[in-house]
């Protein structure tokens, strides 16, 4: 189990440091939770590895890679509202591509989250560059992923 040293992100007055690790799947429900308001998403242990950042034993932050036949995604990285605004994601997301790191991982990024997943080495591709099981899941855009503010983004294995 991968466990991140991080800097602290809440106020010392509260005492509580985030902790940040791969969930295991007994776990994986209470990932369902918090997805929940976020597209109704669930984790499949059969195919996910799912990332959160728990403060006080809860989970603020979540991140998802998904193992298709013929490529990895990341998707369903998530803060509810109450918990945005202090680097969560970007802790969950920072401890995913690290357990990842050998993977090349694939992701239809929202537009203005673009830049946030340049970060960790995600450059943008066209459409036709990602594996068909990936593109697939946005078959409802036919081509038109400009309107749905979403940008096809790759990272390399190894980086």
């Amino acid at each position: 189990m991968m466990t991140a040293v991080l800097p602290e992100t809440e106020p010392k007055a509260a005492g509580i440091r985030p902790e940040v690790r791969e969930l295991k799947s007994a776990e994986f429900p209470a990932a369902d939770k918090v997805w929940r308001d976020y597209h109704g998403m669930t984790g499949d242990p059969d195919r996910d590895r799912i990332f959160a950042v728990f403060l006080a034993g809860r989970i603020v932050s979540i991140a998802r890679c998904r193992r298709h036949p013929d490529g990895v995604e990341v998707d369903g990285v998530f803060t509810p509202e109450a918990h945005r605004g202090r680097g969560y994601a970007r802790m969950a997301v920072s401890t995913l591509v690290v357990a990842c790191h050998n993977d090349e991982l694939f992701m239809y990024a929202v537009e203005s989250l673009a830049r946030f997943y340049a970060e960790f080495g995600f450059i943008s591709i066209p459409e036709r560059d990602l594996p068909p099981g990936i593109r697939e899941r946005y078959t409802w855009a036919v081509g038109n992923l400009e309107g749905a503010e979403v940008r096809p983004m790759h990272r390399r294995a190894g980086l």
